[in-house]
């Protein structure tokens, strides 16, 4: 018994972490669209997987930035240089039938390097058989831990 303590204590936390279900991960999939679109710098496909009309808020600094997710496209339309990619890891997920939410740490790169990390907050629902993003908010720190 000690033997199987000591080999779980040892395995990285990565290999004891749940296999995502189908239905999680059919979740996820408009969230890992969205950060696709988003590293493209491609405004149309990034509201593709979100409701019209939706609303992010960014905590800054313990303030609210609030934006519209028309707003949060034309922004990352904007020319830039940067290459930027939102990773996110380990989320929890929770789903009732055409409702879900997923809690998910994240790392935000700006060029390869993690610029500011946080927490991710996603509301979804299922509409006509497909997943879509109701709403987003996040924390953002500048000190990120290594994962």
């Amino acid at each position: 018994m000690r033997l199987i303590l000591i080999t779980l204590l040892l395995l990285p936390a990565t290999l004891l972490t749940r296999a995502q279900t189908p239905g999680e991960q059919a979740v996820l999939a408009p969230i890992h669209a969205t950060f696709d679109a988003m590293a493209r710098r491609d405004p149309v496909a990034f509201q593709q997987s979100l409701l019209p009309g939706g609303s992010m808020v960014l905590m800054r600094n313990g303030k609210p930035a609030q934006m519209t997710f028309a707003d949060a496209a034309a922004r990352i339309a904007r020319p830039d240089n940067d290459r930027i990619e939102e990773r996110i890891h380990d989320p929890v997920i929770h789903i009732d039938n055409d409702l879900a939410v997923v809690w998910a740490p994240f790392d935000f790169l700006v060029n390869g390097k993690v610029d500011h990390c946080g927490t991710d907050l996603f509301n979804l629902i299922r509409q006509d058989g497909k997943w879509i993003i109701t709403a987003i908010a996040d924390t953002a720190h500048p000190t990120c831990p290594a994962h």
